[in-house]
């Protein structure tokens, strides 16, 4: 994209997962829009989503001692190698993008020790010289913005807007080339049944029924998931029929950019609350969402204009932020059955789904 010859080289942040990072997307594009340079910092987790985001002209991977995912012990070596990066980036400014539990001022104690002039973020806490611009969660920013809205707003606040002809959506590229025997298909389901945490996972049985269920209306199904999950994403896929539709498993086998064609080239995507689900957000697809609500579906549930949402949100689990369910079965989404999601399926495409007649045969001849 064209940059003005005049703007500030704004790096802008986002240290945690791949969800995150997708959602910071429109954000990115308001800064981009008048900065000369823009410099995404992430961390390992995040760093794949950066590179499909429009408007980052360089993508810098740090692992944060205080994120999760990342912990590291702070030192000075820590300390040096940040001070390195900020230096080889030129930076001018910084735009430091949190969610509402997050705290933007370890980073921004940083960017200050780096030489940052301008640091721009959201914080409870008083920042005290860490931040020249401030906005205050609960005052500045509402508490039940959806996540790309958040990021948005503080972008605002540094000076940064959308174009008058960016409607703010998720966006990234998906021009790779999906497999070729998702290619072959002329119609298909994407499932994906992996989750970063257990409270947030439908049962992998549940999975394994909607397999089978779309293998009696006649619609293939791509089954989803990254390298660690590819026990998950076989035992899901064996849930075909022996004359049921094509199961394709892809665990483990797609790029974010080809998962991201993938997910475009679906009917509908079938996936709980994880960083997948803001790609198919971002590729426009029709999603089944099966979201648990340890965190609050106003900000995390798919941000697009086609989302069945799945799930009891006022279970008791909620807003928990439990990594793994607090209440004996997972009632929050282990009571959604499969016939729900196929349900949520119709309304989505705004048609009843029609049994092949192999399986009226079948489902005739075993009620007799």
């Amino acid at each position: 994209m064209s940059r003005p010859g005049r703007g500030p080289r704004v790096l802008v942040a986002r240290l945690d997962s791949f969800g995150d990072v997708l959602v910071a997307g429109p954000a990115v594009r308001a800064v981009a829009a008048t900065a000369s340079h823009v410099t995404m910092l992430c961390g390992p987790q995040g760093a794949p989503a950066a590179h499909l985001l429009p408007g980052i002209d360089r993508v810098r991977v740090w692992a944060a001692p205080w994120v999760t995912e990342t912990a590291r012990p702070l030192d000075d070596t820590v300390l040096d190698e940040f001070r390195a990066l900020i230096a080889e980036e030129h930076v001018d400014e910084a735009v430091v993008l949190t969610s509402f539990h997050q705290s933007p001022l370890p980073l921004a104690m940083l960017l200050r020790l780096a030489g940052v002039r301008r640091v721009s973020g959201a914080s409870v806490d008083h920042p005290g010289s860490l931040l020249d611009v401030r906005l205050r969660p609960g005052e500045d920013l509402p508490e039940d913005l959806p996540e790309p809205e958040r990021a948005l707003q503080i972008a605002s606040a540094a000076g940064f807007g959308l174009p008058p002809d960016d409607d703010g959506r998720l966006v990234v590229r998906h021009d790779a080339a999906v497999p070729p025997e998702v290619a072959a298909l002329d119609r298909y389901v994407v499932v994906h049944p992996g989750a970063s945490v257990p409270a947030r996972s439908w049962p992998p049985s549940h999975h394994r029924a909607l397999v089978a269920a779309y293998g009696a209306f006649g619609i293939p199904v791509v089954v989803t998931g990254a390298a660690g999950e590819r026990e998950l994403t076989a035992t899901v896929a064996a849930g075909r029929t022996d004359d049921g539709a094509a199961v394709i498993d892809l665990g483990g086998r797609t790029s974010p950019a080809e998962l991201a064609a993938v997910l475009a080239g679906a009917e509908v995507v079938v996936v709980g609350n994880t960083g997948p689900a803001h790609l198919a957000a971002a590729v426009g697809a029709r999603i089944v969402s099966l979201f648990s609500p340890v965190v609050p579906a106003t900000k995390w549930a798919p941000y697009a204009e086609h989302v069945e949402l799945l799930g009891d949100q006022g279970a008791a689990c909620r807003l928990s932020r439990a990594r793994a369910c607090p209440v004996p079965g997972h009632p929050c989404l282990s009571s959604v059955r499969p016939e729900d999601v196929l349900a949520a399926h119709e309304r989505l495409v705004g048609r009843a789904l029609r049994m092949k007649p192999s399986s009226l045969r079948s489902t005739a001849e075993g009620a007799a």
